[in-house]
């Protein structure tokens, strides 16, 4: 292999723009190149150092052929198609403000998962109910509504100049 043909390989993925892109998939020549390179009996570190690819991803390629059969690159991209019609939830959330994710997501009827019910909720400007409503709490106060933070307001069972720890604490003078 000619050094031109490996130095064009040296550029692969470097933008002159200012803002970071995603790299593009290796071109289907290289990856005929680096497979034909393995079926010739080259070892992975020669092919990757050769090519100018990981040794990670010269692996990967030789082993998606011997697996899957296939050697043309993957599709790349984003989420798929949104699962979740974002006017129907918030029709039923107008219909159900009290409705938990859980029953949002039963009453769509749509197989996702509540994290995505979540986000849609988000996406919407939506907030929701984190679980069941429940009767409130019969606890009293634990502490008088005029106490001050951090005041003693009694003097308890450690007399002053005390320690509660078991080492007497240290003395006045």
């Amino acid at each position: 292999m000619g050094s031109v043909a490996v130095a064009s390989f040296r550029t692969h993925g470097i933008t002159s723009g200012k803002e970071p892109r995603m790299g593009a998939a290796y071109s289907q020549d290289l990856r005929d190149r680096v497979l034909a390179a393995y079926d010739r009996g080259m070892k992975t570190k020669q092919i990757a150092h050769t090519f100018c690819v990981s040794p990670a991803w010269a692996r990967r390629i030789k082993q998606r052929r011997r697996d899957h059969g296939e050697t043309a690159p993957r599709k790349m991209g984003g989420p798929g198609p949104r699962k979740i019609d974002d006017d129907r939830l918030a029709l039923l959330v107008a219909e159900r403000p009290d409705a938990t994710l859980k029953e949002l997501r039963r009453h769509l009827g749509v197989d996702c998962s509540q994290s995505a019910i979540c986000m849609a909720l988000k996406r919407l400007g939506l907030s929701f109910k984190k679980r069941r409503s429940t009767p409130r709490s019969r606890t009293a106060r634990t502490s008088p509504s005029d106490a001050r933070s951090g005041v003693r307001t009694s003097t308890g069972s450690t007399p002053v100049g005390s320690s509660s720890s078991t080492r007497p604490g240290p003395r006045r003078t």
